[in-house]
C-alpha cells in the first residue's frame, strides 16, 4: 500500500519544479500520512503560470511605514508600460521569464472548480530584484489609484535590492481556512550594504500586516 502511494505521489509531482519540497511530501506520504498523499496529489509547479509581474495590488502593499517593499516575480523591465501594477494580474506575464519557482495545493484542482487552490509557495530560482521606495512617496503615486511600472521606477527613494533569498507561503482567500501571507527575504544593496525584509499578514475582518525591513 505504501508503495502505491509513494508512485502515485511521484507522478502527479514529476512536474513540480522545487525537489526539496518534492522529497518532503514523498517522504511523508511514504510514512503513512494519508492526509499529505491526498494533498500531494494535487500538486501543480507554480512558475511560469503565474500570471503577475509583482506582489503588489490594490490594498496590498507591504510597509514599515517608511519603507515599502516591491517583490518582482518577473522582469521589470518585461511590464507594459501602460499596464497598472495595482491590478496585480495580467495574462501577458505569462509571457516573461520567471525569478521563481515552486507549487500549489489544491483541494480538488481548477478543474473541479476551486476559486483558488488552499496554499502556495514560492523561491526564488537565483537573482530576484526587489524594490524599496519611500512609504511617502508611494503614497503620493498611487493616489490616482494607478502605479505603472515607469511611475514606480521614477520614484526618487528607489533602491533596488537584489534578492539571495526568497520564501513565500500563501494561503489564498476562497478556499483556504485563514487567509494569510508570509514572506521572509535577504540580499544585497547597490551600496554594498544588506537588507532583510519579512512580511506577513492575516485576514480575519480586515487586512493585517506585520512589515520589518532592515537595511545593514
Amino acid at each position: 500500500m505504501k508503495d502505491k502511494i509513494t508512485n502515485q505521489v511521484r507522478i502527479q509531482l514529476v512536474r513540480c519544479v522545487s525537489p526539496a519540497w518534492l522529497r518532503l511530501l514523498v517522504t511523508l506520504a511514504v510514512l503513512g500520512s494519508s492526509g499529505v498523499a491526498q494533498a500531494a496529489e494535487r500538486v501543480a509547479q507554480t512558475s511560469a503560470d503565474l500570471p503577475f509581474y509583482a506582489r503588489i495590488g490594490q490594498g496590498e502593499i507591504y510597509h514599515d511605514g517608511e519603507w515599502a517593499a516591491i517583490a518582482f516575480y518577473r522582469d521589470p523591465d518585461c511590464v507594459p508600460a501602460d499596464f497598472n501594477l495595482l491590478d496585480f494580474i495580467n495574462p501577458a506575464a505569462l509571457g516573461c521569464d520567471s525569478y521563481v519557482a515552486g507549487f500549489e495545493i489544491w483541494k480538488n484542482g481548477p478543474w473541479a472548480g476551486d476559486s483558488a487552490p488552499i496554499q502556495s509557495r514560492l523561491n526564488n530560482t537565483g537573482s530576484m530584484p526587489i524594490w524599496f521606495v519611500s512609504w511617502t512617496d508611494l503614497q503620493a503615486a498611487i493616489a490616482d489609484g494607478k502605479l505603472t511600472i515607469g511611475e514606480l521606477a521614477g520614484l526618487p527613494s528607489r533602491v533596488i535590492g537584489t534578492a539571495t533569498f526568497y520564501s513565500e507561503t500563501l494561503h489564498p482567500s476562497g478556499m483556504a481556512q485563514q487567509t494569510m501571507i508570509s514572506i521572509v527575504a535577504s540580499g544585497s544593496l547597490p551600496s554594498g550594504g544588506k537588507f532583510t525584509y519579512q512580511a506577513t499578514g492575516t485576514k480575519v475582518n480586515n487586512r493585517l500586516n506585520h512589515v520589518k525591513i532592515e537595511f545593514k
